[in-house]
């Protein structure tokens, strides 16, 4: 009978999740820098390489690939040989090294949890609890999946209770345009299909652990219907044209993972959960001899691949930026950024509309100026700010007529689309929305030359901070006119994939 330590799982857990803060998982790399070879639209090239540069550049430096470090997701199964040698329970051994991990002085974790998500939504400060499942199988090990999934790409799950006869390609195709690209792709998609609601939501985050194949699977073909809908998805994806960060291209996903399970004759639960390119997830095993190794990758994994500045690229300096400037940005173009940055996500904007509503001053003057989207990672040793990448620009679509047309805020830089109400206020006031890369936080907090916050400390990484920044790239996706390169781009690239077919 093998006995498993308390401490080994805790200890266990806790380095599992800082390993996967900065190391992205091998085949992952593979995927991303074959895409990034294969990539023929300029602007979806330039994202992938940004994302494999902050990738080399975390692993080199052992901080978080993207600053929303996630919320835990373990899937633990125990040997019903197996002993335990401990006072707490399987949940509160496995929390408690999620406490420790993001506790880490060297490696400060963003908290990103919230107690009470229809109320107070007081953060926990620790990122507990995690979400847990548990199997008990046969054997003498603890077999342990870790990951560690970001709020945007969650944010982007589907689930349908379909008819029988329904087709879940269709179903899925459906889907997809409405996910936009707040789930930073290209990722992968896990699918589950069957079971009950939540069963089918539980495969599809579980399939997403599994690597990614899909090119040895279109070797050797299918042997199930599972396996048909992973190549007729991915091919159909891919045809879709959003590319790498929805900016159009020819990689949207780099794998389809589909799980199924037996479920009720009168149903077909279908399930998506994407995955985003801060694709973080390891699997340990428990046997009784110490807590889990877990070997650090070769850097010569990672492709060195360097960003260049390109003859289109214009820097802007924010301190002098005028209304007549913005007019003359052009969606697609590449801009380096510098001079004083303000920012600020969900809670901060609803805090400022709020005042606004009732005649208060906010505390800092938003006139002529940026505003970021973003949380920060706490700083470590000597960093001005830890990892600072954009958070999904969408959630603050509500806001935005407000805080243009009240506060004389002239621009915004975040991830992914804006949705329509948010796209017509920025024509309206003929103001511009520029998207940062997601997945690149680390690289694009190099950026960033000195930080204070300048409101709502209380609001922790929420509050309004003021960024001094120097060439941060950024890619002008709503012009002043109001038109979107995530419009544009993903119909222009459907377009050339179908000419070719």
């Amino acid at each position: 009978m093998t006995v498993i330590r308390q401490d080994d799982l805790i200890q266990s857990v806790a380095d599992a999740l800082q390993y996967i803060s900065y190391y992205h998982p091998k085949d992952f790399i593979d995927a991303m820098h074959a895409a990034y070879q294969r990539e023929e639209n300029p602007a979806a090239k330039d994202a992938i390489a940004q994302i494999l540069i902050n990738s080399r550049m975390c692993a080199m430096g052992h901080r978080p690939i993207c600053q929303d470090t996630g919320i835990v997701t373990v899937f633990v199964h125990v040997g019903m040989n197996v002993r335990w040698e401990a006072e707490m329970s399987l949940d509160d051994m496995i929390n408690e090294g999620v406490r420790r991990a993001y506790q880490l002085p060297d490696n400060v974790l963003r908290a990103s949890v919230l107690a009470d998500p229809d109320g107070k939504r007081q953060n926990t400060k620790d990122n507990t609890p995690a979400i847990i499942h548990h199997k008990i199988v046969p054997g003498d090990t603890v077999e342990v999946h870790v990951a560690a999934k970001g709020g945007g790409s969650e944010a982007k799950s589907k689930f349908a209770m379909l008819n029988p006869s329904d087709s879940v390609v269709d179903w899925v195709l459906e889907q997809l345009p409405k996910m936009g690209a707040g789930w930073c792709p290209p990722g992968m998609l896990g699918i589950g299909i069957g079971g009950t609601a939540e069963k089918a939501m539980e495969i599809a985050k579980e399939a997403l652990l599994d690597p990614i194949d899909i090119q040895e699977l279109q070797s050797r073909g299918a042997s199930n219907r599972a396996e048909e809908l992973r190549l007729e998805l991915f091919d159909k994806v891919n045809k879709s044209g959003i590319g790498a960060q929805g900016l159009g291209g020819l990689t949207t996903v780099l794998d389809i993972k589909v799980k199924d399970y037996p479920t009720h004759a009168a149903n077909k639960p279908v399930a998506i959960i994407p995955n985003c390119a801060a694709t973080r997830h390891v699997h340990f095993t428990l046997d009784g001899s110490g807590a889990a190794d877990l070997p650090a990758p070769k850097l010569e994994d990672w492709p060195e691949i360097s960003w260049e500045v390109g003859d289109n690229v214009r820097r802007v300096n924010l301190d002098d930026v005028t209304p007549e400037d913005v007019q003359s940005w052009q969606p697609g173009d590449t801009i380096l950024l510098s001079g004083k940055l303000l920012t600020g996500r969900d809670a901060a904007h609803k805090r400022m509309v709020d005042m606004l509503a009732k005649g208060q001053e906010l505390p800092v003057s938003m006139k002529g100026r940026f505003i970021y989207y973003v949380g920060p990672v706490d700083p470590v040793r000597n960093e001005v700010v830890g990892p600072a990448g954009p958070t999904t620009a969408t959630r603050m679509d509500k806001f935005t007529r407000t805080m243009l047309e009240e506060t004389g805020l002239l621009g915004m830089v975040g991830k992914a689309e804006r949705g329509p109400m948010a796209i017509e206020a920025i024509r309206d006031n003929e103001a511009v929305y520029l998207m940062a890369v997601g997945g690149a936080a680390y690289l694009v907090a190099q950026a960033i030359k000195k930080s204070r916050v300048v409101g709502f400390e209380d609001l922790g990484m929420e509050a309004i901070y003021e960024f001094e920044i120097e060439d941060m790239p950024v890619t002008v996706a709503v012009d002043s006119r109001g038109e979107s390169v995530h419009q544009t781009g993903p119909a222009k690239w459907k377009e050339i994939i179908a000419e070719r077919a």
